[in-house]
């Protein structure tokens, strides 16, 4: 019988990107694919930043977001050298798409991170921002170093921008194409 754990748990809502320039990523995917408009936040940092289980330095961040379609897609770009999943990521000679991400409410994020763990998956980095929830990521077998992500991206005052997100897109027409945030 074949294991439906993602499938399970709501399927994924977000295709996550680590770049080493986050600003030129999005103006070539606005500018050549029509993406956008991106919603970005400059320099942020998790809160209670957690690197393969143990307590860790944050991650200075700039993070994009835009939507295609029914997937949004996000930009990542640290800036700082501390170890996360988007340091090893990049310093593998990887550069693009590094994760899916499944959006969850908070119980069912709770009941999400159990049963990956459950199912023999490896939590990377594990963390929350102040104004959407926690995340984890968890490690794969699959090609590339491709991961999972949960996020409490359904939780109270997290939707308000992945649906200002969605909103955007709809009949965007290309005008203010990176529209900072924070």
């Amino acid at each position: 019988m074949a294991n439906v754990l993602v499938n399970s748990l709501g399927g994924f809502s977000q295709l996550g990107m680590i770049v080493a320039d986050a600003d030129k990523t999005m103006r070539y995917m606005t500018e050549k694919l029509g993406i956008g408009p991106f919603f970005v936040i400059r320099k942020i940092t998790p809160e209670h930043f957690y690197f393969r289980g143990a307590p860790a330095a944050a991650p200075l961040m700039t993070l994009g977001f835009a939507q295609v379609g029914g997937m949004q897609i996000e930009v990542i770009q640290q800036h700082n050298d501390t170890p996360s999943a988007y340091t090893e990521f990049l310093a593998a000679g990887r550069e693009g798409a590094q994760h899916a991400s499944i959006w969850l409410g908070r119980d069912a994020y709770t009941d999400a991170r159990e049963k990956l763990i459950g199912n023999g998956l490896t939590i990377v980095h594990e963390s929350r921002t102040p104004t959407q929830g926690r995340f984890a990521y968890f490690s794969t077998d699959v090609p590339g170093g491709f991961m999972v992500e949960i996020a409490e991206a359904l939780s109270p005052g997290s939707p308000t921008l992945f649906d200002s997100v969605a909103q955007a897109a709809q009949g965007w027409d290309g005008t203010d194409p990176i529209r900072n945030i924070g």
